[in-house]
């Protein structure tokens, strides 16, 4: 921001009165007019540096005790990554490398039994945001993309492990997080796809990702994925099979999801052609919108975790056993938040949590996978 732009707040006023002082006596104590005075204190004008030591002085406070700047105004450049709706300005925001990074705060991010609480306020147009913390809060905070609902978790025990580094957690498919890691919008992406044989599928969908950029895979997770179908599981469905013939009403996640390149594979497998499949082009971005479908009867089937589907008290089919990795650049590994959550990784208290999960597993977390 350029010099003499910063918005400054003022509490001259508030010191002087509190000191019993009257405008003109403070006036007469500093060597100037009343006016002048009032004019501070109106925001019309400030002071130079050594009006603002005489006054400190006269006050018995420091200068920025009387003016300083406005920390809760800070406008910054900013790059929006994806559109969010007219009437709401909120985003959530990380800097990554030397860049603002904006996510819009609507739809499903807008609350989580409450309105969750924004870092920024877009200005009109979209190019700039209104910073509501202090930058140097932005220090301490990166950003995940992924679509472990056990991030939430993660983050938990970072904010206990250290007060001044924070994860931010976005749900995103594994390829779109992938993508966003590729571009320069966030930290850090989960992925889970599955193995084939003896291929680390995540390194290697990092590699084919990442276009030549170095990259560090450490395991976070390993759940159980499949169907989640109704309690009593009442059409019987037991494989991909039965979801054909269009007696299943089913809800899918979206290409590049890693439930979806599962459920894809496995009908490969078993010669089921997906257009036999109702609903098989209904998609849906989460899991919990997808267990509410089924909670509501509004399909008998969906793409999901174990322990979602014991969330919602839903009955479950498992399909696959999967490890769901971090991605890091190697760039970023000497951030201090980025050093917490690896040491978080490595403790006793997360993995007891994430294994009493139903369907998890965390033999494996904190463990480096492999490096791309």
């Amino acid at each position: 921001m350029a010099a003499g732009k910063e918005k400054m707040t003022c509490n001259l006023k508030a010191v002087r009165k509190a000191r019993g002082l009257s405008q003109n006596e403070l006036a007469e104590r500093v060597g100037v007019k009343r006016q002048a005075i009032y004019d501070m204190e109106s925001n019309r004008y400030m002071p130079n540096t050594a009006l603002a030591l005489r006054l400190a002085r006269e006050l018995s406070c420091r200068v920025e005790d009387l003016f300083a700047l406005d920390e809760s105004d800070q406008d910054q450049s900013i790059t929006l990554v994806e559109k969010g709706g007219r009437e709401n300005p909120r985003v959530s925001v990380a800097r990554v490398r030397d860049r603002f990074i904006a996510y819009p705060l609507d739809g499903r991010w807008m609350m989580h039994d409450g309105f969750q609480a924004a870092d920024g306020l877009l200005q009109p147009g979209g190019g700039r945001v209104q910073l509501l913390p202090k930058s140097d809060y932005f220090n301490g905070k990166i950003l995940l993309l992924g679509c472990d609902p056990a991030f939430a978790i993660l983050a938990a025990h970072m904010a206990r492990w250290a007060c001044d580094a924070t994860v931010h957690c976005r749900f995103a498919s594994s390829q779109l997080a992938l993508e966003r890691l590729a571009g320069g919008y966030t930290h850090i992406a989960g992925t889970h796809l599955h193995n084939i044989g003896s291929t680390e599928a995540n390194v290697q969908f990092a590699r084919d990702r990442l276009h030549g950029a170095e990259a560090m895979v450490v395991a976070f997770s390993s759940f159980e994925e499949g169907l989640m179908v109704a309690p009593g599981n009442p059409l019987s469905i037991r494989s991909v099979k039965d979801l054909a013939g269009g007696r299943v009403r089913f809800v899918n996640r979206e290409p590049g999801a890693a439930l979806r390149v599962l459920l894809d594979d496995r009908l490969a497998q078993a010669g089921v052609d997906s257009r036999s499949i109702q609903g098989y082009d209904y998609l849906l971005p989460t899991h919990s919108q997808c267990a509410e479908m089924v909670l509501m009867n509004l399909a008998d089937a969906a793409l999901g975790l174990r322990a979602v589907a014991s969330a919602y008290e839903l009955d479950f089919v498992p399909m696959e056993f999967v490890r769901c990795d971090l991605v890091i650049p190697s760039d970023l590994m000497d951030l201090s938040a980025i050093k917490v959550l690896l040491d978080v990784l490595q403790s006793r208290t997360l993995r007891d949590e994430l294994a009493a999960l139903p369907g998890y597993e965390s033999s494996y977390t904190g463990k480096v996978i492999g490096r791309v």
